[in-house]
């Protein structure tokens, strides 16, 4: 059964840091791309990283760069998601997702159930 479930949401204060992970299961992680989204209450969801199948190929939206780190570990199925310097609009639901074929094509088609990530004074 393919899986992705995501953890290691919190609170932080603006420029704190937190690590989540996308554990995968059911499926090799080298032969599919990772994507990180978010969706924050009331707003639309918005790709957040993504790294591909050979951890060759990387994206970062604008308002993550230099902030954001993603990154996998093959042996234990798990991508990361390093954010540090926190900002109050980086609250959002984290979600991972999976694509057979991004760069290409982003058809990210199965997803986990997301993380909360919350950033307050």
């Amino acid at each position: 059964q393919v899986q992705l479930v995501e953890s290691g949401g919190g609170s932080v204060q603006p420029g704190g840091s937190l690590k989540l992970a996308c554990t995968t299961s059911g499926f090799n992680l080298e032969h599919y791309a990772i994507g990180w989204f978010r969706q924050a209450p009331g707003k639309e969801r918005e790709a957040v990283s993504f790294i591909d199948s050979r951890a060759r190929a990387t994206y970062y939206a604008d308002s993550v760069k230099g902030r954001f780190t993603i990154s996998r570990d093959i042996a234990k199925a798990v991508v990361y998601l390093q954010m540090n310097d926190l900002k109050l609009d980086d609250t959002a639901t984290y979600y991972c997702a999976r694509s057979r074929n991004w760069p290409l094509t982003p058809d990210f088609n199965i997803w986990g159930q997301g993380t909360r990530v919350t950033v307050s004074v």
